[in-house]
């Protein structure tokens, strides 16, 4: 398995030959758009036979529309419909589109292909600068200040569409020719066609071969052939007559509980799409809990086999590095950042890891420790991992512009007590304050948001003591310009000031920062960068620190879906964003993006396996799980 391609986290880029100016596919032979007019067969074939001009007018304010396509190629159908959506949908209504493709383009192909189109500009812009790095699996770009998503999948069409959750209003059934590219057009992807579509749902093709149109049939699509556009003489289209109705979903109240950078983030998704979102903290502003300290790292612990533990910690690793530069670019700070081979099992653990997998070098490459020591800026003892797209971030300052929306409201000082549903709402209580009432409520409060579960049984998250040491940078006898871990973080200095840590202290629920935590926070700094303090340090004099209670679960991997009793049975319109540990800056972005769908019923950002690594239900302690009862 490790060398088929479509199970590497690398995946290889097509290979274009350039003729008159075109990109021809040099693994099919074809080529991907008509050497006429490109742009004008996509609006012809895909717009007008999906009649999506007239749907989009008729959009609702805050409905979402979903567009499937079978071949993203360069992206050209996708920045159409893009268009198309921009001109004619209401202001508040949002398109989604959800892609396959086994080749993907590499950058610069994609740049000069879509350079083709001078009106498309404005959309090929966004899609260039957020296009993912050639990396298997599911991929989240968030474009249009979050009225358009496009949910890309890079590997086999077939795999895709099993691996991924959505219903399409549309399908554009695009790719290379049956004659050049048959695994495109087999029986298996007809059928999930018809699997991902509702009753109503649409289809176009520019193909008109019969054995695609009478297997679509057989499916239950109602299709017919029409004019082909150019000289091509006919093409396909069809409607699928019966089938389940497509759920509809209203936006209402949400309150969230807890103000850090899981509440914040998933507050800010949804206050994007529509929801009116009240935020209740028991601090005095964002980011009072965990998500407080002045500086935190962005990175990702990969794991030596590309298991489905690793492929989710990837997957949210890339989706925060195309979230902050775009949503937050005033807290994002991309320097680069060096996972330090600081030990030898550590050492052994790079060598295991680069052996096992290929990653593209755009994501991480290794370093020697010369070339280490010259891209951080301080003598490295030794190399490591590079992650070039990695850097540091100012978690209070993110919290606050992710909350500054005109549909987010903010209650600080909120000492949330007791949180109840009563007549279809839920109630959150809270020590002398009004009670708060919603329709839908998440609970994303950290290590407090066991407290506040109104259920019973044994659910497996813990908080575990972490204390951040900060002193002036003045201490160091050089300077960082990139952030390093290993034993410790180091951040490059902010404000004078640079912070290392974090303790890790298990059945420690000590509050106050201890001298002692910073001495084991300096000494492993010492350990991992020798020489670089400028040492003895008085931890009486202008050392400060601070403790956090990160809240972890028992695989260390993030929560995210809908509330459970000890039974396993969900709780209608309660929900949990937690358990992020020490990583919430990475897990955030993409954890809210997915609960976001869940609750609004839009394609899932993560594919059923990875969902299933962050279901609340896993939490259950085994003891409290009941059998159901068949349906």
């Amino acid at each position: 398995m490790a060398n088929n391609p479509t199970h590497e986290p690398s995946i290889k880029t097509a290979r274009l030959i350039w003729r008159d100016g075109q990109p021809v596919s040099e693994q099919f032979g074809d080529v991907y758009f008509s050497r006429e007019n490109g742009l004008e067969e996509t609006r012809y074939v895909f717009l007008r036979h999906n009649h999506l001009p007239e749907r989009f007018r008729q959009l609702s304010s805050n409905d979402a529309f979903v567009i499937a396509e079978t071949g993203f190629g360069t992206g050209l159908n996708f920045l159409t419909a893009w268009q198309a959506f921009c001109q004619e949908a209401p202001a508040n209504a949002r398109l989604h589109f959800v892609s396959v493709e086994r080749y993907p383009l590499g950058t610069q192909d994609l740049e000069r292909a879509l350079a083709l189109w001078p009106e498309l500009a404005p959309y090929a812009r966004q899609l260039v600068n957020n296009y993912p790095q050639p990396v298997t699996g599911c991929h989240r770009l968030v474009l249009n200040e979050g009225r358009v998503r496009l949910t890309l999948y890079f590997g086999d069409a077939v795999e895709g569409f099993d691996a991924m959750d959505f219903h399409a209003d549309a399908w554009f059934l695009d790719g290379f020719a049956p004659a050049c590219n048959p695994g495109l057009w087999q029986d298996q992807l007809i059928r999930q066609v018809r699997e991902h579509s509702h009753q109503g749902t649409t289809l176009a093709t520019f193909t008109a071969a019969g054995r695609v149109r009478r297997a679509l049939a057989e499916t239950g699509f109602r299709m017919e052939r029409v004019d082909g556009f150019g000289p091509k003489r006919d093409m396909i289209r069809g409607v699928l007559e019966h089938g389940a109705d497509r759920a509809a979903t209203e936006p209402g109240h949400v309150l969230v509980v807890g103000a850090g950078i899981a509440g914040a983030s998933i507050a800010r998704n949804l206050a994007v799409r529509g929801y009116q979102v009240t935020v209740a903290d028991q601090g005095e502003g964002p980011g009072a809990g965990a998500s407080g300290n002045p500086q935190g790292a962005l990175y990702a612990k990969l794991g030596v086999q590309l298991n489905d533990q690793t492929r989710l910690a990837l997957a949210a690793l890339l989706h925060a590095q195309r979230f902050y530069p775009a949503q937050t670019p005033d807290a994002w700070h991309q320097t680069g950042l060096l996972m330090m081979g600081f030990s030898e099992q550590e050492r052994e653990r790079q060598q295991k890891f680069l052996a096992a997998q290929h990653y593209p070098e755009s994501v991480l490459r290794p370093l020697v420790k010369e070339e280490a020591s010259t891209l951080t800026g301080v003598p490295c003892p030794q190399g490591g991992l590079w992650f070039p797209g990695s850097g540091w971030l100012e978690p209070a300052l993110l919290c606050s512009q992710l909350l500054d929306h005109p549909r987010i409201q903010t209650e600080f000082g909120f000492r949330a007590t007791r949180l109840l549903p009563c007549n279809n709402h839920w109630c959150l209580s809270g020590n002398g304050r009004q009670d708060l009432v919603a329709d839908t409520v998440i609970l994303a409060a950290g290590h407090l948001t066991r407290q506040l579960m109104p259920v019973n049984g044994e659910f497996r998250m813990k908080a575990i003591r972490g204390q951040i040491t900060r002193l002036p940078a003045t201490h160091l006898t050089r300077t960082p310009r990139a952030v390093i871990t290993g034993a410790r973080y180091l951040n490059p200095p902010n404000d004078g000031q640079i912070v290392t840590g974090a303790t890790f202290d298990l059945r420690d629920t000590d509050p106050e920062v201890r001298p002692d935590s910073h001495r084991e926070n300096l000494s492993g700094l010492d350990s991992m960068l020798p020489g670089l303090l400028d040492t003895p340090i008085d931890l009486t004099g202008d050392i400060t620190g601070r403790v956090a209670f990160r809240c972890t679960t028992h695989d260390y991997q993030p929560v995210a879906g809908p509330l459970v009793n000890g039974e396993g049975h969900t709780l209608g319109g309660a929900w949990l964003l937690t358990g992020l540990g020490s990583k919430g800056l990475m897990w955030a972005p993409l954890m809210a993006e997915y609960l976001a769908d869940l609750i609004t019923g839009e394609p899932l950002a993560l594919p059923h396996a990875l969902a299933r690594r962050v279901s609340p239900e896993r939490c259950l302690a085994t003891t409290q799980k009941q059998p159901r009862t068949p349906a």
